[in-house]
């Protein structure tokens, strides 16, 4: 059953993308897992992963505002205080939750991120051996700092030069990522980094049951 839920702070990140933090839940969900969340008039939703871990008590999403979007504009102009109507957890797709104790990799672009940091804030976490993370605009990337304590940190920033970081695509720096038949690849983001890294991996001999994809936008 859809529950409504009340806003606690929306957070900018940049001029697109925040952070929407709400209370009020009573969901048991894992990592990876998403909701709906409605507009309002709980018509139209689209589904957003949590950010958040399972032992926080808020729930959390990266939500990039898409101009012309039925929801995320929405989302954007919540206050504190405000409801907003989410339903029930779902979802198939599950960083580092493979069965064997083989490593994990993870390759996000984008709000992308999301499960991976839920899966981080877990107090349990087996951190990956790499995470590869790419934006368009340094500031795009969140909890970046946060990030580097939990797991090694790959940073691609495609339109602009930044210090420390790759200027361009996540996918120009695949050669940084361990391959292993026996590793497991968590790629979330875009289409087209999705398909472009599983084509690079299957062609270094992993097998397509070892690369675990969910696409958050098509190119």
């Amino acid at each position: 059953m859809n529950q409504w839920l009340t806003v606690q702070r929306v957070a900018w990140h940049s001029e697109d993308v925040f952070e929407l933090e709400l209370s009020g839940h009573d969901f048991t969900y894992v990592p990876g897992d998403c909701v709906a969340l409605f507009d309002a008039e709980s018509r139209a939703s689209r589904p957003y992963s949590f950010a958040s871990s399972p032992c926080e008590d808020v729930l959390r999403f990266i939500i990039r505002r898409m101009p012309g979007g039925e929801i995320s504009p929405y989302l954007a102009e919540r206050k504190r205080g405000d409801r907003v109507c989410v339903s029930p957890p779902f979802g198939w797709f599950r960083p580092g939750q493979h069965k064997d104790e083989s490593a994990s990799i993870f390759v996000a672009t984008g709000t992308g991120i999301a499960p991976f940091l839920s899966y981080l804030g877990q107090f349990s976490a087996k951190p990956p051996v790499a995470l590869l993370y790419g934006v368009r605009h340094h500031k795009d990337a969140v909890h970046v700092p946060w990030i580097k304590e939990r797991s090694p940190l790959t940073l691609a920033v495609s339109r602009e030069a930044v210090p420390g970081t790759h200027h361009g695509r996540v996918t120009d720096v695949l050669e940084a990522v361990p391959v292993h038949a026996n590793h497991h690849y968590y790629l979330c983001g875009l289409d087209a980094m999705i398909d472009e890294t599983t084509a690079w991996l299957e062609r270094r001999g992993v097998d397509i049951t070892h690369i675990h994809r969910e696409c958050f936008f098509n190119a």
